[in-house]
């Protein structure tokens, strides 16, 4: 076994294990190609009962590089290509996004372990799994806002099904929330310490036939969610699907947790909240994740062609000066024309589609 994913058999389990440790474990094309080939070659082979996902420690067991699960995807290669003819962007996002998609239909149960930071293209991992396990090292969040992105990899489908406005906040504020968090709210359907994960990934391989039960009997009640405490606030506050709507409910509520959601918005584009709140409508209406997918790869191809997501990978990735020079530069001068050409079908033969095998 090497490279940056290692894909292997062990009792029954297909064994997924993220291995690039020095980038968080952030996806590159060729890591999401080997994660399809392996399920697609899993799928109708009998011996294999469920899939596991998780990312493998450190070699030299640095506890700096075993912090994430999955960090993302890799934005270098995406913003140099964005520079250039948008090709190599292009084709990240069409192989992730079919392996996002064959995750969310994959016929065979799917554990993904979401200890340590879950973001972005960690997401798109780990959400489309049948169970999501959280531990008190979990950071999850979709920051694609602060870099002129937009919450991809489905989050227009699974961010306006979480409760209330939830989905909402996170996509425009990109915050961080912890495992009891995403518990809280659905996004982990197991809170388990991570002391006890070895001895819980044992037991599966032992026994795959039983992965739901061990994962019931593993789970431990998660503490107090602070994002439970916040939801009346985010429900109330974060209402509209019209940005400037919540400016105006911040400025108007005035308390202290909503001058703080007024200063992390003011860092991110605003071109690309007003895409996030479009998309999530957008997404809550859709019926077939594939509908959903094939959205966020328009989406995707318009704006790494706009200029915020360069501009926010300099000052964010690159330079990290953290001063994104954004254009437009304030949400009023983001027009509905603009958001609206951001959406716009591609010709067909540039349109995303599933994996073809998923048709025989």
């Amino acid at each position: 076994m090497s490279g940056e994913v290692l894909t292997f058999l062990e009792n029954g389990v297909g064994r997924i294990r993220l291995n690039r440790p020095r980038a968080l474990h952030a996806l590159t094309a060729d890591m999401c190609q080997s994660i399809s080939d392996a399920l697609l070659a899993w799928r109708r082979d009998d011996a294999v009962v469920a899939v596991m996902i998780d990312h493998k420690a450190a070699d030299d067991g640095d506890p700096k590089l075993s912090r994430g699960f999955c960090a993302g995807g890799d934005i270098a290669l995406m913003a140099k290509s964005a520079k250039e003819d948008c090709k190599a962007a292009e084709h990240f996002f069409f192989v992730e996004y079919r392996m996002n998609h064959l995750l969310f239909v994959y016929e065979k149960p799917v554990v993904a372990f979401m200890d340590g930071i879950t973001m972005g293209g960690g997401v798109g991992l780990s959400a489309p799994a049948r169970y999501r396990v959280a531990t008190e090292r979990t950071m999850f969040a979709m920051p694609e806002t602060g870099i002129g992105l937009f919450p991809d990899v489905g989050g227009g489908w699974f961010l306006p099904r979480l409760p209330g406005r939830v989905g909402a906040w996170l996509a425009t504020t990109g915050s961080r929330i912890d495992g009891a968090d995403a518990k809280a709210v659905g996004l982990a359907t197991h809170y388990i310490p991570s002391a006890r994960l070895d001895a819980v990934k044992a037991a599966i391989i032992a026994d795959p036939a039983a992965l739901g039960s061990l994962l019931d009997a593993a789970e431990d009640t998660p503490p107090a969610s602070k994002l439970l405490e916040q939801k009346a606030l985010i429900d109330r506050l974060f209402a509209a699907d019209r940005y400037e709507d919540i400016l105006a409910a911040l400025r108007a509520d005035g308390s202290e947790w909503a001058e703080k959601q007024l200063t992390v918005l003011a860092t991110k584009s605003p071109q690309t909240i007003k895409v996030a709140l479009k998309q999530l409508v957008m997404g809550a209406g859709f019926t077939d994740f594939a509908d959903n997918m094939r959205n966020e790869y328009r989406i995707a191809c318009h704006v790494i062609r706009r200029p915020d997501f360069v501009e926010g990978v300099r000052a964010v990735i690159f330079d990290k000066d953290n001063q994104p020079k954004w254009n437009p530069a304030t949400p009023e001068e983001v027009s509905d024309e603009l958001v609206a050409s951001l959406f716009v079908p591609l010709s067909p033969e540039r349109e995303w589609s599933p994996l073809p095998e998923l048709e025989a």
